[in-house]
């Protein structure tokens, strides 16, 4: 996920920014002929940027998935919450996806990566139970877990022409590899009003990822004049250090830690090639996050998607939610 190579380009980067939108496409996860990539597609000759386009989306315009899969650990220094909280201690399974698809403005070579993501937080025992609520052991009330839920998570406009390039490559064995590393600065109480007992109001993360693609596949799909048809088989290494996350209702200002995520994520040709377990819960509760948005539009990442949804946009504070919402 950067701008200058485009490789900006797994969801769960803390994107925050509002975009002009362009005209619709004709429904939620469907292109229409004017919106798709494959006229923009077919007119890029740079390997590099074969591949990293296909990360953001299918080539013909589609949705793709991204699933993701991996855990969420305490990062505590001088392990100063120990024995209610200690260093390194697993905290939640993470399981969930990123559902994306790349939109040609009408009539243009600029293109958006639109997307959804949705991830929730599991039992560290058992990835596939997923967590309603939690115990915070420092004052052992029980919180409502939030997942991650954010609608939307847009990227773009950028343009793309003939001497469009992608980031550099590496040779890693069998596989093309890249890498994107972005330190995340976001100033939530200047632009929402509301600090998260985050030090300064400021959340600041760092994400890593590296992406890796088969040589087999390269040859398949990094061909210029070609449109590939479905999802490019990618894998992707995720990390990221944040601070704790609002439903913790841990004030990063007074409980001194962090936590670490690490995950892994892999390809999908579309919604219904996600395990029906994880598509049950999304059916029942969660149905949007079927489908891509129709246009681009106004992105969130956690915590702004936390005080659009459970602060109702600034309708309470986030210490009036911890306070209405934890169980002794």
């Amino acid at each position: 996920m950067i701008k200058r190579h485009l490789t900006r380009s797994v969801a769960l980067a803390a994107l925050f920014m509002s975009v002009a939108a362009p005209a619709t496409a004709v429904a939620d996860g469907e292109p229409a002929p004017s919106t798709s990539p494959g006229p923009v597609f077919k007119t890029v000759t740079d390997k590099s940027a074969l591949l990293s386009l296909q990360t953001f989306g299918r080539p013909d315009g589609k949705d793709m998935i991204f699933r993701i899969s991996g855990s969420v650990y305490a990062n505590v220094e001088g392990n100063s919450l120990d024995p209610a909280l200690r260093h390194g201690q697993k905290l939640f399974n993470i399981e969930g996806y990123n559902i994306r698809r790349l939109y040609r403005v009408p009539d243009t070579n600029q293109l958006y990566q639109l997307s959804r993501e949705i991830v929730f937080y599991t039992d560290p025992a058992d990835p596939t139970r997923i967590l309603r609520e939690w115990k915070n052991p420092l004052d052992q009330k029980t919180y409502p877990v939030v997942p991650i839920n954010n609608d939307t998570v847009n990227f773009g406009p950028f343009t793309v022409t003939p001497s469009y390039v992608g980031p550099p490559l590496r040779q890693s064995y069998d596989e093309s590899v890249w890498t994107s590393d972005i330190p995340v600065r976001t100033d939530f109480g200047t632009g929402l009003g509301e600090r998260f007992g985050l030090v300064g109001g400021v959340y600041a993360a760092q994400e890593m990822f590296d992406f890796s693609v088969d040589d087999r596949e390269v040859a398949a799909r990094a061909v210029a004049g070609r449109v590939p048809s479905g999802a490019m088989k990618t894998k992707i290494s995720w990390a990221r250090t944040s601070p704790w996350t609002p439903f913790m209702c841990l004030a990063e200002s007074e409980v001194r830690g962090q936590l670490t995520y690490r995950a892994r994520s892999w390809s999908l040709n579309s919604y219904a090639d996600i395990e029906s377990w994880l598509r049950a819960e999304i059916e029942a509760d969660y149905p949007l996050y079927k489908s891509t948005p129709s246009a681009p539009g106004p992105s969130e990442n956690s915590w702004s998607s936390f005080y659009n949804k459970q602060l109702g946009k600034g309708a309470t504070t986030w210490a009036g939610w911890c306070a209405a919402n934890g169980r002794a």
